[in-house]
């Protein structure tokens, strides 16, 4: 039996590399991103679906960057196109504290609990020809912590301060939402080139660790 993952996530997720200036940014090699790392250390019997858009964000329109960036207006159509689905993976919330949003930690965590109910009502599920689909799992993952630094920072000003507690505020709303909860901060954080992407060795470390919980669950 193949469990198929989505991992649905944003320029970190789709393997953007640390920005040295706003002129364009690169992307890791296929093989190194986080989800690609993470399939290869669950092996055979686990198909993995990497959907990460850069600038995405969890359920708001971007003014300058385009409303397609919005993770709730794309959110179904990738449910309905890659189903059976055993587990959706959220990786979002960095986007959210571009100052151009004013949200705060509390409001990102209230916007994922938004994306866990539609998952859950979608039925994306393994069972998703059943008249009574089924569900995936979710496992919600927190950014760690950002820097105001570099080409980013006045983009993302305010943003550092209120991420320091999304990581809190995720984690308790996981639990209120018995989802699956991952704080990516114990084990990463962002690159100090641009403050908010991750470098080489952190995609790894993260993809190798996400791979032990994803085992964890399956196991039980």
């Amino acid at each position: 039996m193949t469990r198929t993952i989505l991992c649905f996530g944003d320029s970190n997720t789709h393997g953007t590399k640390p920005m040295p200036s706003l002129d364009g940014a690169g992307r890791f090699d296929h093989n190194a991103r986080w989800p690609s790392v993470m399939g290869r250390s669950l092996g055979d019997g686990y198909e993995v679906i990497a959907e990460g858009h850069p600038g995405r964000t969890t359920v708001h329109d971007d003014p300058m960057e385009g409303p397609w960036r919005n993770g709730v207006s794309v959110l179904p159509a990738l449910l309905e196109s890659h189903k059976p689905l055993d587990m959706v993976i959220l990786k979002l919330g960095t986007n959210d504290l571009k100052n151009c949003f004013h949200v705060s930690a509390a409001d990102i965590a209230f916007c994922l609990d938004r994306l866990i109910r539609l998952i859950r009502g979608f039925g994306a599920g393994p069972d998703a020809s059943a008249p009574d689909a089924s569900a995936p799992a979710v496992l919600v993952i927190a950014p760690p912590p950002i820097l105001e630094v570099g080409c980013l920072a006045e983009m993302f000003a305010g943003g550092a301060a209120k991420s320091r507690d999304l990581a809190a505020a995720i984690g308790a709303m996981a639990h209120r939402m018995d989802a699956g909860f991952f704080d990516a901060g114990q084990v990463i954080q962002v690159s100090p080139v641009d403050g908010i992407h991750y470098e080489a060795p952190a995609q790894i470390t993260l993809g190798l660790a996400i791979a032990d919980v994803l085992r964890d669950h399956f196991r039980g």
